[in-house]
Order: structure tokens, then C-alpha cells, then sequence
């Protein structure tokens, strides 16, 4: 009887009951026989009780730290809860890939038919941007005696996944702008207005490390990020070569030893696109003295990104100098079920606990975000991850350079991804000159250079291309994160812990350069906190001395 079971409605999103077009861009069709036997992973989500969750917000807030044996001894979920879901699910034909080491994520296989029959759920097969899936129509359901620690069934949408937040700037392969050349307006492959280059340039194709590190008083500071680790949540591996390539080009003395590559799902990873490169090659760049652990997730499926989560969670025990994490990957709230934005805010809780600090783009499309990550009459939105109350969301800026290397000028990226949270309430840490006043979540905290146009060098496949959007800033942000770690190791200082509360106290200080130009569409740049560039971009040195 439905009376006995628990439905989960914000798990996903309604498909309507006829065949046809939705207005998320799907085509719904009935399930074909033969799908039946497909098999499907779904994520099990058991929530922390409200009052552990407030109480290790409540630490976040205040800087402290937990280790792992006391976030797992004390904030994870109830072992009796888990094993009465597990043992369930294997009745009904499941099979259990994994339970995560807090026992909040359960992994479970199972044909399209268990689930279909398990959760009461109809699955129908829904066509994306050329792709069929099969999915889940309505809302799953579970028994109530085995469904009521868990908040959330992910992965029955397998249609909503995250998008990557990179432009290869349509002028890669010929010369880029001169440093302080006036920037002609024009348009991109897409029809929309941008700075276009110059004809003629005596640096081609992008920033390199030095420039970048001088333009943000990160460079004469004898600081490497040795001693640190930086982790980066990608699908794929960038090449060896391709990561050699670049330390030569840069001068960098990095290894390859320093690298490790984690294929979280043993599965086969895709063809490299340039997101995993210019992750890797920035945070390595602007930290060559770090050790990086790249987490291939496989796909962006939020099933699987959960799963490189967990798998980043539980290498904490070993890894204790991983206090750095970059996420270069987004989707609009409003194309997201609640119930997996909060089965992946519980895993950002834990690491922001664990002293972490996470690093998340906050897209490439402006104020209007479409499904796709981009920017063509989407609603005004901003994106998860970026808007997660335990990450630091990092936008967007056009950094012009001088012929010696000095700034020209900044201003607010039109692509910066920024605005009102609908979904995150904001936090007590979220104030200061030019905040406006409200009580959601505002996005961007930070920002730093992102525009294409004006974009970084990277190594993809033996060829040096330029490179932008906010999976540029985003990376470097980690990697000044690394720097400032090992700066405040070297002076006695812990590790930093969550950044945001002791960043917005430095609004208006020399620990950063105020942005109050530009716009990405709705919000403009501003004196002082504006939803385009957060903060500002950093003085490193000034935030090395300021930072308590």
C-alpha cells in the first residue's frame, strides 16, 4: 500500500505522463521491452541527523577542524539503518557496488525491472542533445521501514548531468592580444559579442604561469606548495606528455612522480577535451612544488561525481596535507532535483569539517545559465556546485597586461557566473561593503582571470592553445590556496581552515583588488562585494600576512 512507503519526490524531476517534447529540452518516449534488462546504478542516500549536520556547520563557521577518525567515529550514518537498506536491496535482486566509509551513500546495480519494481517507479526512455537514456518518469518510492534515514535516490535521471566550465578561445592558434592592446569588439563562433584579438601580437596563445603569478602578487614569495597535495574532481586524465610539455614551456621543475592519477570507477575514462589539462597544468603550474591528485570520475553523472566525493573523503585518513580541492564543473539549480544537491552538500560538509577547502567554478554563462552551461535565454540562476554553502565559488575577470607584466587593467567577465542562490540560505560569514542585503546564498565569493580572450597557455595533444572560463581561475585559486598553506606551515600557522568566513572580513583591504567593471549579464561590478566577482581577485602576498 502506498500508506507503507516513502515517496521521494524531490529526487527528481517530473517527466510529463504522454510522450514529447518537456521544457527541458527532452523528448520522452515509452520504455522499450529489451531496456528492461539494462542495468542502472542508483545512490542511496541516508542523511546525517539535522542536529549533526547543524553542529558540524556550526564548527565550519567557526574554523575548527576534525580529523577523519572523528568525522567517521561521530557524523556518519546509522550502521543499523545501512545494513536493513542493504539487506533489502540484495532481496529485491540488487547488487551492492559500495557503501561509503560514513555509510551516507549506498552504490547499488540493479536492472531496470528491480528498479522499476523495487522503487515503484515508471522508467521511460528520454533523449538528450542526441543521447537516450532511460529514466526515471516520476517519483521513487521505498519501503517506509527501510526508507526512513534515507533522504534522497540519485541517479534515476541519468539525463541531468554536470557540464564543464572551459572556452577555447575561438582566436586559439594565432597570435594572442599584445599585453595593454585595445581589444576590438566582435563576435564568437556562437554570435555573441566578445573581445576579440588583435591581428598582430608578440605573445601567442595565453598567460603563462609567471604572468599570472606577478599579476596577482604570487610571485618572489619562495613558496612552492611544497608539502601540500591538491586534488582535482575531473572525469578523464590529462596526458603525461601534454603535462611535461607545459612545465618545459613555464620553466617548472615539476615531476611526473608528483602526479597521481585515481580512475575512481575502474572504468574506461574519455578522450581528453582540455578541462582535465588546464586543471592539472594551472594548479601544478601555479604550485610545482605540490603533489596533485586527479580523481577521475568517468562521466558527470552526479552518481559518479558523488562517488569521486566519497572516494576523496576516505583517502583524507592518508592524505592529510590534502587541503586543497578544485571542481571545474557546474549545472544551473533550477535543472537539479533538491535531493541531489543535497546528497552532494552533505559530502562538501565533511570535507569543509576535514579543514578543506574546495574550490568550485561558477560558470561560464553569465546570469543565464541554460542546461547546457551556456549562455542562450536560460533562466537568471546560479550553478551547483558553485553555490554550496561549504565551497568557495571562484567567477570570473578580463586581465589585461602591460608590456612589463603590470596590470592594465580588470574587469568583470561577461561570462562570470553569479547571482542569487534559490536554493543555499546565506551564512553568517556572508557580509560586508557592498553585499546587498538578503538571505540567500551570493555567488561568487572570489574571482580571478577567466575571459578566453585574454586566456591561459595549455599543452593539448603536443599543441599550445588558449584557454579560459572560470575552470581557469578556479584551478589557480587551488593552487594560491597551496602557496599561502605552505607560507603559514613554514611560519608556525596551522593549515587554513574554511576560507570564506576569514575572507570576507578582508573586503576593501590590500589583500585584494576590488572589481568595478563589468558585468555578466544581470549583476555588474562594483565598489566593494558584487555578484560577478565576489570579492575581487587576491594580492597573495597581502593575504599570506593578513590571513589569521
Amino acid at each position: 500500500m502506498a500508506d507503507d512507503r516513502k515517496i521521494f519526490a524531490d529526487s527528481v524531476t517530473p517527466l510529463p505522463p504522454a510522450e514529447g517534447p518537456t521544457h527541458l529540452g527532452l523528448m520522452v518516449a515509452k520504455a522499450l521491452p529489451e531496456t528492461g534488462k539494462e542495468r542502472m546504478t542508483v545512490v542511496f542516500s541516508l542523511a546525517l541527523p539535522d542536529s549533526a549536520q547543524a553542529d558540524l556547520q556550526k564548527m565550519v563557521a567557526e574554523g575548527k577542524v576534525l580529523t577523519p577518525q572523528q568525522l567517521n567515529k561521530n557524523y556518519s550514518a546509522d550502521a543499523g539503518d545501512a545494513k536493513a537498506l542493504t539487506s533489502w536491496l540484495k532481496s529485491e535482486g540488487f547488487r551492492i557496488e559500495k557503501v561509503s566509509d560514513d555509510r551516507t551513500s549506498v552504490y547499488a546495480q540493479g536492472t531496470v525491472e528491480q528498479i522499476e519494481k523495487a522503487l515503484a517507479v515508471k522508467m521511460v526512455r528520454v533523449t538528450k542533445d542526441g543521447i537516450t537514456y532511460t529514466a526515471a518518469q516520476d517519483a521513487p518510492s521505498l519501503p517506509k521501514s527501510v526508507g526512513k534515514s534515507v533522504s534522497a535516490i540519485v541517479g534515476l535521471q541519468p539525463f541531468r548531468r554536470a557540464h564543464k566550465q572551459f572556452r577555447i578561445c575561438p582566436q586559439s592558434g594565432v597570435p594572442a592580444p599584445v599585453r595593454g592592446a585595445k581589444r576590438a569588439v566582435a563576435k564568437t563562433a556562437k554570435g555573441k559579442k566578445t573581445n576579440a584579438a588583435p591581428a598582430k601580437s608578440a605573445v601567442t596563445n595565453g598567460y603563462l604561469v609567471s604572468e599570472i603569478l606577478k599579476a596577482y602578487g604570487a610571485d618572489g614569495l619562495g613558496v612552492t606548495g611544497k608539502g601540500q597535495t591538491i586534488a582535482i574532481l575531473i572525469d578523464t586524465f590529462p596526458t603525461a606528455a601534454d603535462m611535461k610539455a607545459f612545465w618545459k614551456l613555464n620553466k617548472l621543475k615539476t615531476k611526473i612522480s608528483q602526479v597521481t592519477m585515481i580512475n575512481v570507477n575502474n572504468a574506461t575514462l574519455p578522450p581528453q577535451e582540455g578541462e582535465e589539462t588546464l586543471d592539472a597544468q594551472w594548479t601544478s603550474g601555479i604550485a610545482p612544488g605540490a603533489k596533485i591528485r586527479i580523481y577521475a570520475s568517468g562521466t558527470l553523472q552526479f552518481t559518479d561525481l558523488d562517488r569521486a566525493l566519497d572516494r576523496i573523503i576516505s583517502d583524507l585518513a592518508s592524505q592529510p596535507t590534502m587541503r586543497q580541492l578544485s571542481i571545474s564543473l557546474g549545472l544551473g539549480e533550477t535543472f537539479m532535483a533538491q535531493g541531489e544537491i543535497n546528497a552532494q552538500s552533505q559530502k562538501f560538509l565533511k570535507l569543509a569539517a576535514a579543514g578543506v577547502n574546495v574550490f568550485v567554478a561558477s560558470g561560464d554563462a553569465g546570469s543565464n545559465p541554460d542546461v547546457t552551461g551556456h549562455n542562450s535565454g536560460g533562466p537568471t540562476q546560479v550553478e551547483y556546485e558553485s553555490s554550496d554553502i561549504n565551497v568557495i565559488g571562484v567567477g570570473g575577470t578580463t586581465l589585461n597586461l602591460k608590456p612589463d607584466g603590470s596590470v592594465q587593467s580588470e574587469s568583470g567577465w561577461v561570462g562570470s557566473g553569479g547571482g542569487k542562490s534559490g536554493r543555499f540560505t546565506r551564512q553568517a560569514w556572508q557580509h560586508g561593503p557592498g553585499v546587498p542585503t538578503g538571505t540567500q546564498r551570493l555567488v561568487p565569493d572570489v574571482a580571478l582571470a577567466a575571459d578566453p580572450n585574454t586566456g591561459a597557455c595549455v599543452i593539448l595533444h603536443g599543441q599550445r592553445q588558449q584557454i579560459g572560463g572560470t575552470s581557469w581561475s578556479t584551478p589557480v585559486w587551488a593552487g594560491f590556496c597551496a602557496l599561502i598553506n605552505e607560507a603559514r606551515a613554514k611560519a608556525g600557522k596551522p593549515a587554513l581552515t574554511f576560507l570564506p568566513p576569514k575572507l570576507y572580513p578582508l573586503a576593501g583591504s590590500s589583500s585584494f583588488r576590488d572589481i568595478t567593471a563589468g558585468n555578466n549579464g544581470a549583476f555588474n561590478a562594483t565598489a566593494g562585494y558584487d555578484m560577478v566577482t565576489g570579492l575581487g581577485v587576491p594580492n597573495v602576498k597581502a593575504l599570506i600576512a593578513a590571513l589569521p
